[in-house]
């Protein structure tokens, strides 16, 4: 594995999941709250944001980055997971400060603006 680079103090890491991997990705959510400390966001099994597959995130700093990434890697058993720098500015968080783990998923890029920076 590559492991992407580790340039910005933020970041998220998005896991997609479906019917046959829900249940796998539930309890993947629940390790890295309780057993790895990290926030976690809702478990959305409908599609929210510029996501087309069901998902849910995780944030994650700059100095968790080199311990959460080979972990996350390691451990996500075929799921694809999106990781991306959390800059303010939504659109290149999410085209131009982005990696994946796995196979990368198509995103609605539509719901962002280039250039706005976000709340």
């Amino acid at each position: 594995m590559t492991i992407p680079a580790n340039e910005f103090a933020h970041y998220h890491a998005h896991l997609y999941f479906d019917e046959t991997s829900q249940e796998f990705a539930a309890e993947l959510r629940y390790t890295i709250c309780h057993d790895l400390g990290l926030p976690v966001g809702p478990f959305n099994t409908r599609l929210v944001g510029p996501h087309l597959c069901w998902s849910f995130e995780t944030a994650f700093t700059q100095d968790e980055f080199p311990q959460f990434v080979p972990w996350m890697e390691q451990h996500r058993k075929g799921l694809s997971v999106m990781i991306h720098a959390v800059t303010g500015d939504h659109y290149s968080d999410h085209t131009q400060r982005i990696s994946w783990l796995g196979h990368p998923q198509p995103l609605n890029l539509s719901v962002f603006r280039p250039n706005d920076a976000v709340d």
